[in-house]
């Protein structure tokens, strides 16, 4: 039985997956066992299937195509109005999944191999991706589903968030001279975070365009009557290359030493530095794969809105986002919002596209 791209997005879309892909990934293999095809769950909790192995595998073409089981909180009930169905993850990222094991299924494999690896904690962790960077085997090219509108994305600023935590010294509220008020060094952290990449010479991206340091929260003090001797402010980056997500707490610990009052003590980090965060990447825009999905149907060659997984396969080979929906559009957000859509005909048009795209890589 021939695979149906809409009716496994409609299942898709009707099947939660905000606090466990559990049901949404028994779902995914159960169609692709349905389908002849052996998938099984790594140690990260990624559903791996491969098409196409060939006879001499090391010889041959070896495509990767990945996005994610996960959707952000909360739920959003299916609906259909039309050709437009409404619901958590329509877009993000089921949309794309849909069209992605269309392909994997339906094209016609003269050489080589596919892979379809679907991770379970994009929106969270990004630990499967991870996982599958480290234990795939190599693969000359790869397609990540997120909603592009059916362009063919292939940059994309990183994103991390951090934390920076001022010491000052604690006293009581009466005699402010006797500490050193931690508060007071907010307004002098934001001003200097604001000229870290002017003064520490980050340039903008040709692509990407410039960096931004964003304050986006901020807690301390224990009493109303106390002088607070430590204040945090959480921040969120967005960087470009060559900037690694690793390399940038010292960075910016040194930049604020040097801004701030001797009395003022400093310190940043990651806000989870255990688990991966999305890099920033940049594919050649010549690569083939842009090419063969430009040709193939794909629209135009802008950068990827958002971060995204792929900087964890761009490492490794030449990597692209495409897939059906947006992010936004006239009226506002699109993906994670309550209105999140995507028009059923771009579904069936983004697994079109990437069969073309699949058949072409291996023939």
């Amino acid at each position: 039985m021939a695979f149906d791209v809409l009716a496994f997005h409609e299942r898709a879309v009707r099947t939660p997956s905000h606090e466990s892909v559990a049901d949404m990934r028994s779902l995914l293999v159960d169609v692709l066992e349905d389908a002849g095809v052996n998938a099984r769950i790594d140690e990260a909790g990624n559903v791996v299937a491969r098409r196409g192995v060939g006879e001499n595998p090391d010889d041959t073409s070896h495509l990767l195509l990945n996005t994610h089981l996960d959707t952000v909180p909360p739920h959003v009930p299916f609906e259909r109005d039309g050709d437009i169905v409404q619901g958590r993850g329509a877009c993000d990222a089921k949309g794309p999944l849909a069209a992605m094991v269309g392909a994997f299924l339906g094209a016609d494999l003269d050489d080589g191999s596919v892979t379809l690896a679907v991770t379970p904690d994009e929106e969270t962790t990004q630990t499967g991706a991870a996982h599958l960077a480290e234990s795939l085997d190599t693969f000359d090219a790869a397609i990540v589903g997120e909603p592009t509108g059916l362009d063919v994305c292939y940059a994309a600023r990183g994103q991390f968030e951090g934390q920076i935590t001022l010491h000052g010294e604690s006293a009581h509220a009466s005699d402010p001279s006797d500490g050193t008020n931690a508060v007071r060094a907010i307004g002098p952290t934001i001003e200097a975070m604001d000229r870290y990449d002017a003064e520490n010479g980050t340039a903008a991206h040709d692509t990407l365009g410039s960096p931004t340091l964003t304050p986006t929260m901020v807690e301390g003090g224990e009493a109303p009557n106390q002088i607070p001797a430590e204040v945090r402010i959480t921040f969120d980056r967005r960087s470009v290359p060559p900037e690694r997500s690793e390399e940038f707490p010292a960075s910016l610990e040194s930049h604020l030493r040097e801004e701030l009052s001797a009395d003022i003590g400093v310190d940043v980090s990651l806000v989870r530095p255990d688990t991966p965060f999305p890099e920033a990447f940049e594919t050649d825009p010549d690569a083939q794969i842009v090419e063969v999905l430009r040709e193939a149907g794909g629209g135009a060659v802008p950068p990827f809105g958002a971060a995204t997984e792929a900087a964890q396969f761009a490492v490794s080979a030449p990597t692209v986002v495409f897939g059906p929906g947006v992010l936004s559009d006239d009226e506002g957000p699109v993906a994670h919002s309550p209105r999140e859509y995507v028009d059923r005909r771009d579904v069936e048009r983004a697994a079109d596209v990437l069969t073309g795209t699949v058949e072409t890589m291996m023939a």
